[in-house]
C-alpha cells in the first residue's frame, strides 16, 4: 500500500529560514481539511521555535495555490451549515495562526493564487509574485463571498479595493498584485523568487528576532487601538476595520457557512462542479 505524499512540507535550515511548501501539486495545491489542518499544525509548531528567523511558503509544481479543492467544495456542499461553520473556522484560524507569527512570514507566489491562496498570501507581511501569476477572489461566481480571508486582505489592500475585487471577482496579475499592495515584490520570472528568497533571508537573519516580533505586535496593537477608537467615534456601520479576534473569526465563519448553506451557493457550486452557468448567468 503507498502511502499518499504528506500534503504540507516543512524545512528548516541550520541558520533559522523555514519553509513551508504546499505539496498537492496534481491538485494545483488547493485547500483540503487534511492541508489546512497540517498548516495550522505547523504554524503553531514554528510559533514557539524560537532559532526560525523567518518563514517562507511556496506551492510545488505550477501554481502556488489554487484555493478550495473541488472535492472539498463538493462534500462541503452536502453538509449541514454547522459542519461547514466548523469547516470554515478551521481555515479562519489557520490563517490566524500564519498572521500571529512572531517570525518574518514571506508567501512566494508563482502560477496562479486563487481565493483562498491569495488569502494565504494577504496573511504574510511579505509576499514576492512573479508578474504573471494570476490572482482571483472568485467566490462571488460561486453564490459565496471570501468571508474567513477578508481581515487579510482588507488589511493588505484597504477596504475600496478590496470591495472592487469582491464584488467583481476580476482577475489580475502579479504586478497589479503589486500595484495595489497584495504583494510587495514582482519579478519577472520564477526563478527570480529564489533570488528573492536569499535577499529577504538575509535581511531577517540580520535583524534582531525579539524586535521583529514585537515590531509585529507593535502595528497589531496600533490597529487594533485605531479601530476602538473609530468605533467609539464613528456609528458602528461607519466604523472602518475590526479586531481580529476569535469573534471575528467565527463571525467570517458563518457568513461564509451560511452563504454555502443558500439557494445561491448550491447552484453556484453545483454549476461549477457541472461546468455550466449558474441560475443567475443563464
Amino acid at each position: 500500500m503507498t502511502l499518499a505524499p504528506d500534503p504540507v512540507l516543512l524545512e528548516v535550515s541550520l541558520e533559522g529560514i523555514a519553509v513551508i511548501t504546499l505539496n498537492r501539486p496534481e491538485k494545483r495545491n488547493a485547500f483540503d481539511e487534511l492541508m489546512i489542518a497540517n498548516l495550522a499544525e505547523h504554524f503553531e509548531t514554528l510559533k514557539g521555535a524560537e532559532h526560525v528567523r523567518a518563514v517562507f511558503i511556496r506551492g510545488a509544481g505550477e501554481t502556488f495555490c489554487a484555493g478550495a479543492d473541488i472535492d472539498w467544495m463538493r462534500r462541503g456542499g452536502e453538509r449541514t451549515q454547522g459542519d461547514n461553520e466548523e469547516d470554515a473556522l478551521a481555515l479562519a484560524r489557520m490563517l490566524k495562526h500564519l498572521h500571529d507569527l512572531p517570525q518574518l512570514t514571506v508567501a512566494l507566489v508563482h502560477g496562479a493564487a486563487m481565493g483562498g491562496g491569495a488569502g494565504l498570501v494577504a496573511a504574510c507581511d511579505v509576499a514576492v509574485a512573479v508578474k504573471d501569476a494570476k490572482f482571483r477572489f472568485s467566490e462571488v461566481r460561486l453564490g459565496l463571498t471570501p468571508a474567513t480571508i477578508s481581515p487579510y486582505v482588507v488589511e493588505a489592500i484597504g477596504p475600496r479595493m478590496a470591495r472592487a475585487l469582491f464584488a467583481t471577482a476580476e482577475g489580475f496579475d502579479g504586478e497589479y498584485a503589486e500595484k495595489i499592495g497584495l504583494v510587495q515584490y514582482s519579478v519577472a520570472a520564477e526563478a527570480d523568487l529564489k533570488t528573492m528568497m536569499e535577499h529577504l533571508s538575509d535581511l531577517a537573519l540580520a535583524a534582531a528576532p525579539g524586535a521583529v516580533a514585537d515590531s509585529k505586535a507593535l502595528i497589531r496593537h496600533l490597529t487594533d487601538d485605531v479601530t476602538r477608537l473609530r468605533n467609539q467615534v464613528l456609528p458602528a456601520q461607519l466604523a472602518p476595520g475590526h479586531v481580529i479576534d476569535d469573534e471575528l473569526l467565527r463571525e467570517t465563519a458563518h457568513r461564509i457557512a451560511k452563504r454555502r448553506a443558500s439557494t445561491e451557493g448550491r447552484d453556484g457550486l453545483a454549476a461549477f462542479l457541472e461546468k455550466r452557468k449558474p441560475e443567475w448567468n443563464s
